[in-house]
């Protein structure tokens, strides 16, 4: 992954003719943070914290928990964490953090004990304006809560007196994907999804008068966590259907009675649309999504079909949404993608060597550094009212990610309309350009002070 990272930066930057000093500087990161933890137990756990790049404001990333966690990995998401907030234009560098742990191996007040001495190790390196960490995988707001409530204590101690509400707002500032009642922001659980289907639907009103897609946009969507179940319910109220999810045992999808043909594999206008928050009730009862083919509120076996992931990344649908894992759309089955647009919500879900044979084939793909910004771009919403001692409403919330994801779409579109080139390529191009102008405008400030 981190080699990857570096071979587009460097691309990208040598056909944009960038100084070598500039390319240089994006591929070491700034700050390399690592220490062990030393839990009650007896256990010890490293941990990475990885400020990469901080030319357009704070570091900005999340925190993983897992077992398989390690320095070139955190070090690979800081790099596309600082190329991602650049993407968005919102005013963050990149970072990114991480416990080689399996939370699942943990009690409660270990995971806790944890959580809060990882802050004790990063207190002098964070904060509302230095770094801004967020959770990420096997992280979620509970254990964020736990790192803010150690962040606020530590700063606390040094200063003589109680705190006031102002004070306390600003020092939670210091993260973001918090519980709405200590400082989160209303519609950070949607928003990942949410703006997928911001940076979808305005691609889509751009292209569609060159592509040959119905006007019942079908979709499949591969995961059905938070990302993946609000892309597919929100995306279904804004008029898509969708006839396909899969959790990580298989897919399901459901026959239209009426239909005339049944071969889903060829045509997909046989199957319904599937009840997306229905759809998911049944798999939290059931635990997995085999068996939930939800339709118009009601979840029956008649006409439904499992199907395995792979066979789901095949089908003939407008457009597929790898919303899971990396890697999913490789050598082994880019010949059978039959989608014509390919929207990563996860995390390279399409390997380098598919992407180049898609794109030769006409397949649109929006990178995943675009299409999954949603959920930073709300954490910097989520900062912003804390810094002011705010509380917006979830409608504010998202009326201003639909503005901040709606501006940085369009100067990609336009510059991949213009220059004749992939939404990809033009998305690194947009990214590269803002941080080497303001990369030129450090530079040029420190020469002028030297001559002095």
């Amino acid at each position: 992954m981190l080699s990857s990272a570096r071979k587009i930066i460097i691309k990208t930057s040598k056909n944009l003719k960038l100084p070598q000093k500039f390319i240089y500087s994006l591929l070491k990161p700034n700050k390399i943070i690592e220490f062990d933890i030393a839990l009650n137990n007896n256990k010890k756990y490293k941990a990475f914290r990885i400020q990469h790049n901080n030319l357009l404001g704070p570091y900005k990333g999340g925190i993983r928990f897992h077992q398989n966690v390690t320095r070139q990995e955190v070090q690979a998401l800081s790099t596309l964490m600082t190329i991602k907030n650049s993407v968005s234009g919102i005013p963050y560098g990149g970072a990114k953090g991480g416990i080689q742990v399996d939370p699942k191996s943990l009690s409660k007040k270990e995971l806790e004990e944890l959580s809060r001495k990882y802050v004790k190790g990063l207190i002098n390196y964070i904060g509302p304006k230095i770094d801004i960490p967020a959770p990420d995988v096997n992280t979620n707001p509970i254990i964020i809560s736990w790192m803010v409530k150690e962040y606020v204590k530590a700063k606390s101690e040094k200063v003589k007196g109680k705190i006031t509400k102002k004070e306390l707002s600003y020092l939670r500032a210091s993260f973001t994907g918090k519980n709405i009642d200590e400082g989160g922001s209303f519609g950070r659980e949607s928003a990942t999804g949410r703006g997928g289907v911001i940076v979808l639907k305005y691609i889509l009103k751009n292209i569609i008068k060159h592509l040959n897609i119905s006007k019942d946009f079908t979709i499949a969507i591969q995961g059905f966590g938070n990302v993946g179940y609000f892309f597919a319910e929100i995306a279904r109220d804004n008029g898509f259907k969708i006839v396909a999810v899969s959790d990580s045992k298989s897919a399901i999808l459901k026959l239209d009675p009426k239909s005339k043909t049944t071969d889903f594999k060829k045509d997909v206008s046989c199957l319904l649309g599937l009840d997306v928050p229905v759809v998911l009730s049944c798999k939290r009862e059931k635990g997995q999504l085999a068996g939930c083919y939800c339709v118009g509120g009601v979840c029956d076996i008649k006409g439904g079909r499992e199907i395995t992931n792979n066979e789901m990344l095949q089908l003939p649908v407008d457009i597929l949404v790898p919303a899971a894992l990396e890697n999913v759309i490789n050598r082994q089955n880019m010949s059978k993608i039959k989608a014509k647009i390919i929207i990563e919500m996860a995390n390279g879900p399409v390997t380098e060597e598919a992407y180049e044979y898609l794109t030769k084939k006409g397949v649109i793909i929006i990178p995943d550094v675009l299409a999954n910004s949603g959920g930073v771009s709300t954490s910097y919403l989520e900062w912003v009212q804390n810094l002011k001692n705010e509380k917006w409403s979830e409608k504010k919330v998202n009326d201003k990610l639909k503005v901040i994801l709606e501006k940085a779409t369009d100067k990609i579109y336009k510059r991949a309309k213009k220059n004749n080139i992939s939404l990809k390529q033009a998305t690194f191009e947009v990214a590269l350009l803002r941080l080497y102008k303001e990369w030129s405008r450090i530079s040029s400030k420190s020469q002028i002070s030297s001559y002095k």
